[in-house]
């Protein structure tokens, strides 16, 4: 057994730390079978030297986190212990010390993993980018974030969010209403997106003149896409055909983000999705990047991230996938 002393700066950052009734310290008690308790502001952790190794570079990782003002939850705790058991808890701490952009109501938006750091990179220094991964993991609010960013800053002057309306496929007609009506439900996510990023009224200002159009897949055909930040959702429901009309709309000074799941795949008669397609044509183009995600980028409720898990697990034991 031994014991390491974690040196911290106040009082009040160990209240931070350890949660109420101790909550978050328990959580690494259990993870790493050692005992965790302060004295004042230090914080002492004794165990197996394996164990309170590990434990220290956890609780360094939660306290920069302390130290920027963020709330210790259950979801980065967890993926703090997944860092710190990589050796790789600085690369997290430095996530912290970027702001993409700033909410209508003003909280920050920043990366909350180091996927999602990639993603936004990729996003920044490429004309295409590809998000590939399960739900929940932030492709869809990360791309309209850096979309609204990019308007604000008239980098372009148009956002265009587009979706496959695969569940109306031909009854689209058949639905009461116009256009507009008929195609909201499908692309209800983007819209909750940017009103967290515009709010409703500046959303709705930017809707009238032009600069935000939110449309079907479908009726970006015969168009090119100037000074426009693109963005495809779902696109693991578009087919290889509509994939590439889509790619082919961009023009200049545009930037396009594709964001989809390939295990959510709903295509009608085991359709090849075009997004599987895409990811395989397009991998080695320059100036066209893919960034992968797994479950530990979801930033839902913990049990979105178990869902996943057991999924990736069930898929893994039959060999086989049935969306593939």
């Amino acid at each position: 057994m031994i014991e390491k002393i974690v040196k911290v700066d106040s009082y009040e950052q160990v209240i931070s730390l350890f949660g109420k009734y101790d909550e978050n310290i328990n959580i690494l008690q259990k993870e790493y079978n050692v005992i965790i308790f302060s004295r004042g502001s230090d914080i002492k952790i004794s165990g197996k030297e394996e164990d309170v190794a590990r434990a220290s570079r956890a609780v360094d990782g939660l306290l920069s986190l302390v130290r920027k003002g963020e709330i210790i939850n259950e979801h980065n705790i967890k993926y703090v212990i997944s860092m710190a058991n990589e050796g790789t808890q600085t690369e997290f701490e430095n996530l912290y010390n970027s702001c993409i952009a700033v909410s209508a109501s003003g909280k920050p938006v920043r990366p909350k993993t180091i996927t999602q750091k990639k993603y936004i990179d990729a996003i920044t220094n490429n004309t295409i980018t590809l998000g590939v991964g399960p739900a929940g993991t932030g492709k869809t609010y990360l791309a309209v974030s850096m979309a609204v960013k990019a308007l604000k800053a008239d980098d372009v002057t148009k956002i265009i969010l587009t979706r496959p309306a695969v569940e109306a496929g031909e009854k689209l007609g058949f639905l009461p209403g116009d256009l507009q009506t008929k195609v909201d439900p499908y692309l209800r996510p983007l819209y909750d997106a940017l009103f967290d990023m515009l709010g409703a009224e500046a959303f709705h200002r930017n809707l009238e003149r032009s600069s935000i159009e939110v449309a079907p897949l479908a009726y970006m055909r015969g168009r090119t896409l100037d000074d426009a930040f693109i963005i495809l959702d779902e696109a693991q429901n578009s087919t290889p055909e509509q994939m590439k009309m889509f790619l082919t709309r961009l023009g200049f000074n545009s930037k396009m983000i594709i964001t989809g799941d390939v295990t959510q795949i709903d295509l009608p008669d085991a359709r090849r999705s075009g997004l599987i397609d895409a990811m395989n044509v397009l991998n080695d183009v320059e100036d066209i990047s893919i960034v992968n995600f797994t479950e530990k980028d979801v930033v839902r409720h913990r049990l979105v991230q178990e869902i996943v898990k057991a999924y990736e697990k069930n898929k893994d034991e039959s060999g086989k996938n049935k969306s593939w």
